[in-house]
């Protein structure tokens, strides 16, 4: 039956029918994949936490006042003191913003500072559907009015507002990123193959294949609920780049293979999918299993984006076992030039790199495979300074916006918490009691006359701190222990700060439940793929070794070499999930073909040629994958330039050294014990005891 299956997209009609339906799949998909922006939904409800105190009080505050506003904190500032012509046109501005689109109320100010040299306008700006993107439009408008005629009078947008306006900004490099992914698998696919006809063809499938992915995904979006926001798109044209091209550089690999072995070339293509197709499934099925776990997070931009990515790992499968193998058959093997393969041509019988490798890890399996651990547990004690407790909003960026600046010069003359209070919501009767509990804590410069409405009361409290800073993140601990003491009053503490307080422990809690079961899903993949237990066993110890080496030396380059300010509360889990997943692949890769070779040669040899017949495909996939997710460095986040290095030089480090080194050593090691309790377990090894050492296999030259 798997025979039957694989000779289908290749077939002699066959591929003219997969053909024939992708074109019909894609002419929809075209139109729908183009919405998904549209379906995006980039406010804070996209963001928040399921069930957190924060939600509530969005939720209860509804009823009291306006919900759906954020401040936009103006600020002008001359270093050689506000004149009187300079308040005159704060003043003029003001009444200019109240006629821009989405502003509503008079504001506050302008305010002149202490010092004398800045002022402040604070402006409410109402959040239409379009979420980020309406408060770029207000906030650019904004601009225009206060930079007209300034006379070198400084004008910048802090706060919420001007947050926004420069997220929906850096986030639109989205278009930017997709051409310099797409750049950088065309150029490593053009010194893998030397061939400048195989790379298009295979940017051709992974362009369906993202294409089909965002048509469905956006179609889940509108109808299931599904929640897409900005992080979730550029992940997922990074993700689905990076792994349909390794499944077409493992699958192109073996149909190379297989045409010197057969004059027709649908016969070797139906081989190349029979011998591969296990791979390439389990290797995919270890991603999407993984991604989809991410439901059971309580973050919404988390539990969001794992079923999105997982669509588009599944879609990138579909695609390089159906249209890919269709296009390569129809091609002919005039696809490889200017190196066609030609039937019955005897393989190379060079002398790789990777003969090389083995040899040297064979000859003292042990003492490499013990030896190389140390190393990586060694660069894994990084991880202990790792800071994943949240980025102010002014860190989040990896230059300074103007926002950034305007947060900078706002903290130099005002006090630090204006413009973005803590709302406190309460029974009505408790709402002086509530207030005293307020006043009385550290970090709150004042709080408000209280807004009651049927029953409910808000009371807004102004911060000492920065409102996205640790100390204001502390300030609600406090704040929330303080009003939770008081007996019937119901009182919950909300406002933007207390979004990030809930977001780090929802991220906390998300790593603490999501890691153990995506490992038990991995390894019960694993399990099932191989049907041994020692195997799957070890092959975990190996990625969670890897994974911590990444985090660590990730770690160390952000604070020392970068000095960035930390890391965002999900980015661990997020590494976590892409490491293990992405990881894993190239293990399988390499497992799956030794466990094939093992009933030939037996499983040190088979360690031996698989390493030999597989080095230079996996280490491709590695570089394209890990060139893929360092585009992400392309985007001005320091989000986007953490996963993205994290990934890229986990991936690295999983093919260069895990997968070649660590573990052919192990499986060098512990030879037939690897398929325990599998029936391969019984299969001794050529030319030495069934457990004799490593060393004395005989030398492996090649295939």
């Amino acid at each position: 039956m798997l025979r039957k299956l694989a000779a289908l997209p290749g077939g002699r009609r066959g591929k003219w029918v997969v053909i024939a339906l992708w074109a019909l799949v894609l002419v929809p998909a075209l139109m729908l994949a183009g919405r998904l922006t549209g379906a995006e939904e980039n406010d804070n409800a996209a963001w928040l936490p399921a069930g957190a105190e924060s939600t509530a009080v969005v939720e209860r505050a509804q009823k009291l006042m306006p919900a759906d506003t954020v401040p936009a904190v103006v600020v002008y500032d001359r270093a050689g003191g506000i004149t009187g012509a300079d308040l005159a046109k704060a003043r003029a501005d003001a009444a200019a913003f109240r006629g821009i689109d989405n502003v509503v109320g008079t504001g506050r100010g302008p305010v002149r500072s202490a010092d004398g040299e800045a002022l402040e306008t604070i402006v409410q700006v109402r959040k239409d559907a379009s979420g980020w993107e309406g408060l770029g439009r207000v906030v650019d408008a904004m601009r225009e009015v206060g930079t007209r005629d300034a006379g070198g009078l400084g004008f910048h947008v802090a706060g919420p507002a001007g947050y926004g306006a420069d997220s929906i900004k850096a986030f639109g490099g989205g278009g930017a990123l997709t051409t310099i992914t797409a750049l950088v698998v065309v150029v490593i696919l053009l010194l893998t193959y030397r061939s400048p006809l195989l790379p298009l063809l295979t940017l051709v499938t992974v362009g369906a294949a993202l294409t089909a992915a965002e048509a469905l995904i956006y179609l889940l979006a509108e109808h299931a609920g599904l929640v897409v926001n900005k992080q979730t798109s550029f992940i997922l044209v990074v993700l689905v780049f990076g792994a349909a091209t390794d499944y077409a550089l493992l699958l192109i690999s073996r149909y190379r293979e297989e045409l010197l072995r057969h004059e027709d070339r649908h016969t070797a293509m139906a081989r190349a999918l029979h011998r591969s197709g296990p791979a390439l499934v389990a290797s995919a099925a270890t991603v999407a299993v993984s991604l989809l776990l991410l439901m059971l997070a309580d973050l919404t931009s988390t539990r969001g984006m794992g079923p999105a990515c997982a669509v588009g790992v599944v879609v990138a499968l579909a695609a390089m076992v159906t249209l890919m193998p269709a296009l390569l058959v129809c091609c002919g093997r005039w696809i490889f030039w200017p190196g066609k393969p030609v039937a019955g041509a005897p393989a190379p019988s060079r002398t790789t790199g990777w003969d090389r490798v083995g040899r040297a890890v064979a000859a003292r399996p042990r003492a490499v495979w013990a030896g190389t651990a140390l190393v990586l547990a060694a660069m894994a004690l990084g991880t202990l300074g790792l800071n994943a407790s949240g980025l102010s909003n002014k860190d989040q960026f990896t230059g300074r916006p103007q926002m950034a600046v305007g947060e900078e010069i706002h903290a130099a003359h005002f006090p630090r918490g204006t413009g973005d209070p803590l709302y406190i919501v309460t029974d009505a009767g408790a709402a002086a009691r509530v207030g005293r509990a307020v006043a009385g804590v550290a970090g709150i410069a004042g709080v408000g006359d209280p807004v009651a409405k049927d029953g409910q009361a808000v009371l807004l409290a102004q911060l000492t701190a920065e409102p996205s800073s640790r100390a204001a993140r502390e300030t609600v601990v406090r704040t929330r222990a303080a009003v939770h003491r008081i007996e019937g009053a119901g009182a919950q503490v909300g406002g933007s700060t207390a979004v990030m307080v809930d977001t780090e422990d929802a991220a906390a809690r998300d790593s603490a439940v999501i890691i153990p079961i995506v490992l038990a899903a991995v390894l019960l993949v694993l399990a099932l793929l191989l049907r041994a237990v020692v195997a799957p066993l070890l092959l975990m110890a190996t990625v969670l070794l890897s994974f911590g080496a990444a985090l660590g030396v990730s770690a160390l380059v952000f604070e020392h070499v970068l000095h960035l300010a930390g890391a965002d509360a999900s980015f661990p889990l997020l590494a976590f999930v892409f490491l293990v997943a992405l990881g894993i692949d190239y293990n399988i890769f390499l497992v799956t073909r030794i466990r094939e070779d093992t009933a030939v040669h037996g499983t040190r040899r088979a360690a031996l040629s698989a390493l030999s017949s597989t080095g230079g495909v996996i280490t491709s996939a590695g570089v394209v994958l890990a060139g893929t997710f360092a585009a992400m460095a392309s985007l001005p986040l320091v989000f986007a330039l953490q996963l993205g290095f994290a990934v890229a030089f986990g991936v690295l480090l999983d093919t260069l050294v895990v997968r070649s080194v660590l573990v052919t050593a192990l499986t060098l090691d512990a030879g037939r014990w690897m398929w325990w309790p599998s029936a391969l377990f019984h299969r001794r090894d050529e030319g030495t005891e069934p457990d004799g050492e490593a060393g004395r296999l005989p030398a492996y030259s090649g295939r």
